[in-house]
């Protein structure tokens, strides 16, 4: 890597110039979209500013990625744009149109539209069409126009056969979707987007930031990208890095993302492929910094052929796994499901699922938006029943000459969710469930409430010192202070902090198994990898057996035992994800793509050079350095 790029992503003092000629940014402030000039905003319970003097702008057509860790000033910058929020110092215009100036936030809106992260804030709607119709109309779009624009926003996301449907019958992924279509047919000058790929598979990521980069390219659509995805953030011209209130760096997403030193200080873990060529550097093999997986393998290659390396292939033995007692195995057969069974909103949601779990393991569910993952999981502790357990279930005889229906069967444990008898409660005392945003399951007025309350619904009877005990021992577990957290607002809190808090919830009754569906979506890398040390260690002490519903391909290959794919509410195969992200044509045509560990080895192969990993970064470094080293085996 030149040495001039080095020193290219500068560290921004605070407070930032002034906004006159040139700002923070240097971008000339007749040429700005946007332009923030001295701007704080506080929350009113909170001690510290979330934005605290910070001066930028952007250019009409600029392409800006925003990144920091969680509660960094990320949403609230967003908000500050258009005009749902309103600094407390300094100013924000928008086309030189003040945000807090009389009616200029209404006309604001018409020009900056904005994508949250969870799109059911923004839903408004009970069919598809009418919601992604619901901004046009109120900015006085012709009917024929919006019609136009329906169809075209729709086919935009992947989401025109869904036109006639209703939202609440949509996945997490498939919500944002629509969310995302509704704001495109605005048309809006400025396009913000909050985290807004969060929830979407790789395809759909991929499609999504494809129509926004070619809308940025072709019709000069100013873009603002908040995001914690690496491959998203390269599309972007500039890069802006918040730390607790306040620009920090600034610069090409290349010049941001190999000063890895830097990310780390503002609370931010490197990328997956950062911690690689840092290992690799740390082994003393001469690689540069890269980012993406094909420069990295061509970089290895090059390091080889400098020293000489003629043997070509490291191989190693897959670890043996320990055999479980099968006490708490999960044995899932034919089973189906049908959202509004016999009405206009029918969909089937899964087509004769057949699985199996061992005890034991820490087990991935992935597969596109839709596939029904979810549904499948909602299934594992009966808050969707089997329809034999269903109290006014009655068998139907079949008909002369025909065979008798093949009914779902599921056996979690020493539980038969078919039968009708099943301890239900019992059950989900043993088989715990985290949401999809686990925040948004707080209710209770302080933290020790909230964590206690699914714990006296299971024990009844249950002491005030027992209750007290457990719950402080799951407050600690996740990693909070119990004195200090205790008589707190669980909505006083940070959002990892609340996601943290739910967790304890669920876990405070010890479960057998542990499900949860996309627990990492929406944090930034520190808070992701925090996560999964968390539930490592719940799966070393006491939890037999955890379940994870993802998007994220290297988050599985780095923590999976085994893995299952669902595709069209079937499984479309389940293996050692070693095994599993070797089939990359399968996965992509499934709408999934591949650990980026998975790519470089596939170049690596490419170039003549083949190396056997299970696609964890630490196993892929080490079978790299022990080529390097002459060995056969890490």
């Amino acid at each position: 890597m030149e040495e001039n790029l080095k020193d290219a992503a500068i560290a921004v003092p605070q407070p930032a110039p002034a906004v006159g000629g040139e700002n923070a940014a240097g971008v000339d402030k007749d040429d700005s979209a946007v332009v923030f000039d001295g701007v704080t905003f506080s929350y009113n319970d909170q001690p510290s500013p979330a934005l605290n003097g910070i001066t930028f702008s952007v250019k009409k057509g600029e392409f800006l990625a925003v990144i920091g860790h969680n509660g960094s000033g990320k949403s609230t910058l967003a908000r500050l744009i258009n005009g749902l929020l309103l600094p407390d110092k300094g100013k924000v215009t928008v086309f030189g149109l003040d945000t807090s100036e009389g009616k200029n936030p209404i006309e604001i809106r018409k020009r900056a539209g904005i994508v949250f992260q969870n799109p059911d804030n923004q839903m408004v709607a009970s069919i598809i069409e009418d919601d992604v119709a619901f901004g046009p109309e109120n900015i006085g779009v012709e009917r024929e126009e919006i019609g136009r624009r329906i169809d075209w926003a729709l086919g935009a996301v992947g989401m025109s056969a869904y036109r006639t449907g209703t939202p609440s019958r949509l996945s997490g992924g498939q919500k944002q979707r629509i969310a995302i279509a509704g704001v495109l047919a605005i048309k809006p000058d400025i396009l913000i987007l909050d985290e807004s790929t969060a929830m979407l598979d790789p395809r759909g990521r991929r499609e999504v930031m494809g129509v926004v980069s070619r809308l940025n390219r072709e019709e000069g659509l100013t873009v603002i990208l908040i995001t914690h995805f690496m491959e998203e953030a390269l599309l972007a011209d500039r890069t802006i890095v918040l730390n607790r209130g306040e620009i920090v760096m600034q610069g090409t997403p290349a010049e941001i993302f190999l000063h890895s030193e830097r990310l780390e200080a503002y609370n931010l873990s490197l990328p997956r492929i950062g911690r690689i060529c840092k290992a690799l550097q740390g082994a003393g093999i001469d690689v540069a910094d890269c980012l993406t997986p094909e420069i990295l393998a061509e970089e290895i290659k090059e390091a080889a052929d400098c020293r000489g390396i003629e043997k070509r292939e490291v191989h190693s033995v897959p670890p043996q796994r320990a055999e479980s007692a099968h006490e708490w195995d999960i044995d899932v057969k034919n089973l189906t499901f049908t959202y509004s069974a016999k009405s206009p909103f029918a969909s089937k949601a899964l087509r004769g699922i057949d699985l199996h779990i061992d005890e034991g393991e820490f087990f991935g569910i992935i597969g596109h938006t839709g596939s029904g993952k979810s549904t499948l999981v909602q299934h594992l502790n009966a808050l969707i029943k089997l329809p034999q357990a269903e109290k006014r279930y009655r068998a139907k005889k079949p008909k002369k000459g025909q065979p008798a229906p093949v009914l779902p069967q599921i056996t979690v444990g020493p539980f038969n969710l078919a039968d009708k008898k099943c301890n239900f409660v019992k059950l989900r005392e043993s088989v715990g469930m985290v949401f999809q945003y686990p925040e948004y399951q707080l209710f209770a007025e302080t933290v020790f409430a909230d964590v206690a309350f699914g714990l006296k619904n299971f024990r009844k009877g249950i002491s005030a010192e027992e209750t007290e005990a457990a719950v402080r021992a799951a407050v600690e577990m996740v990693g909070l202070d119990y004195e200090e957290v205790k008589d707190k607002s669980p909505f006083d809190l940070s959002g990892g902090q609340k996601r943290r808090v739910a967790i304890a919830g669920v876990i405070v009754t010890r479960p057998h198994i542990l499900i949860l569906d996309e627990p990492a979506a929406g944090l930034d890398p520190l808070g992701k990898q925090e996560i999964m040390e968390l539930l490592h260690k719940l799966h070393r002490e006491w939890c037999s057996t955890v379940i994870v519903v993802s998007h994220d391909m290297d988050e599985i290959a780095d923590n999976c035992t085994m893995a299952a794919v669902i595709s069209e509410g079937a499984v479309a195969d389940c293996a050692l994800p070693r095994e599993l992200f070797k089939k990359a044509e399968e996965l992509t045509s499934l709408g999934l793509d591949i650990p980026l560990t998975a790519k470089a080895c596939a170049r690596l192969k490419e170039l003549g050079i083949e190396i056997d990993t299970d696609f964890t970064c630490e196993d892929f470094a080490g079978k790299v350095i022990s080529l390097f080293n002459g060995g056969d085996n890490a």
